[in-house]
């Protein structure tokens, strides 16, 4: 009973401060993200004041973050994109969120790694989970502004289903290394059993075990889920299917089949999307404003979490690795986009060069690369630097990048 009592208290905790982040970023005329940060903060230097234990630990907050949080938050931007419009882009979308992807990441690894140049305390394995976690990109706030510019469905698709599909993977590899990182044992509940081995063709096969298994169950997931609404026949009961499936494709993939949870819930929100998509006025006529409150709860909880975990040190101690990791995830991200963008037309439409500028410098870090680092084991030696440079280039997408992105669309006159 203690124990319910205390989860109750957490999580009451938690929203209070998120409400009070919202409105401080209102206040302030501030992205809600970082008012949720700020909100945080300020809940950190309460807490000594007031003598409370929110009960947050390293063990607590990975649970939280992979079994509630990123569920949630997959399912919602999945649900957000229009079936049509993403069938035309899915070419680009998948070969920035693969090949991209690892471009990306690769970088990342190297430039940190010498960067740094400390072998010992950070060695090739933490820079690749550093490349991993830096390789999701969050761009809401580009998103928001293509919205209210009303830039149409095609650049708005490309930017938010590229973000989505690159998020999905990034899991996947941050799983993966994470296991390498852990001695072959992957140990965070993404990706399930113990890793067969650690040369290269056992990871390959084991990769795409693990993401093409999420697919397959996503896909199964997703049919039931349609088919459950359209014999329901209610839009209270529509809603409550569609949670149930955000979870439980989750569930079933990660405890169940050992394969990627978050690939199965993005893939079973996009073909519940697909298969619903005439059912909007209908069956479905609550559920968009109910992800949107739950996408903006969930992502203001990170924040919150974020703002209660950084410390006043990582900028005095890691200033110089803050600024590596930054300048590696915004010329590794630029590159990526600059080198695979040609190859789009292979697969489908042609890029324009000011897509590919937005795309660029709108790769915002976000509420993906926070979950990331917060659910490091502190086993890790260099968990500490890794989350102090997650969070220096996620200050700085939200200081400078989001807060530019707005003239950057005026400028390029999308």
């Amino acid at each position: 009973m203690n124990d319910i009592v205390t989860v109750v208290g957490q999580g009451l905790y938690l929203a209070a401060a998120a409400v009070i982040g919202l409105g401080i970023a209102r206040i302030l005329r501030i992205d809600n993200t970082l008012g949720c940060l700020v909100a945080g903060v300020l809940a950190a230097l309460l807490l000594p004041i007031i003598d409370y234990d929110t009960g947050l630990r390293a063990t607590s907050i990975r649970e939280l973050v992979f079994f509630v949080i990123l569920p949630v938050l997959i399912f919602e931007s999945a649900w957000q994109l229009e079936p049509k419009v993403l069938k035309r882009w899915i070419g680009p979308v998948l070969l920035f969120s693969t090949l991209g992807l690892v471009i990306c990441a690769v970088l990342i690894a190297a430039i940190t790694y010498y960067g740094i140049g400390h072998p010992e305390g950070f060695p090739w394995v933490a820079a690749m989970l550093t490349g991993a976690i830096l390789a999701a990109t969050d761009p809401v706030s580009v998103v928001n502004k293509l919205r209210q510019e009303k830039t149409g469905e095609d650049l708005l698709t490309l930017v938010d289903g590229e973000s989505l599909f690159n998020d999905a993977a990034a899991v996947v590899l941050y799983s993966l290394v994470l296991g390498l990182a852990t001695y072959g044992i992957v140990e965070s509940s993404s990706m399930g059993a113990a890793a067969p081995s650690l040369d290269a063709t056992s990871v390959t096969l084991y990769f795409c075990m693990v993401f093409f298994g999420g697919v397959a169950i996503g896909l199964v997931f997703g049919l039931i889920t349609t088919l459950v609404i359209l014999f329901l026949r209610s839009p209270s009961a529509a809603l409550m299917t569609l949670v149930i499936a955000a979870f439980g494709s989750f569930y079933l993939a990660e405890s169940i089949f050992h394969v990627s949870g978050i690939i199965s819930v993005m893939i079973c929100a996009i073909v519940a999307r697909a298969c619903l998509s005439k059912q909007n006025n209908t069956y479905l006529i609550n559920a968009g404003p109910t992800w949107e409150w739950m996408g903006l709860f969930f992502t203001g909880i990170i924040f919150v979490i974020m703002g209660l975990v950084i410390t006043f040190e990582m900028f005095t101690h890691q200033w110089l690795a803050m600024f590596i990791a930054t300048a590696a995830a915004l010329g590794a991200r630029a590159l990526s986009v600059f080198l695979v963008a040609p190859l789009t037309r292979f697969v489908g439409p042609p890029i324009p060069k000011s897509w590919r500028l937005l795309m660029s410098w709108g790769g915002l870090r976000g509420v993906i690369a926070v979950a990331l680092v917060l659910s490091l084991p502190v086993e890790l030696p260099y968990w500490w630097t890794i989350q102090s440079m997650v969070f220096g280039v996620v200050l700085f997408s939200l200081l400078v990048q989001g807060t530019t992105s707005g003239r950057l669309i005026h400028k390029l006159n999308l």
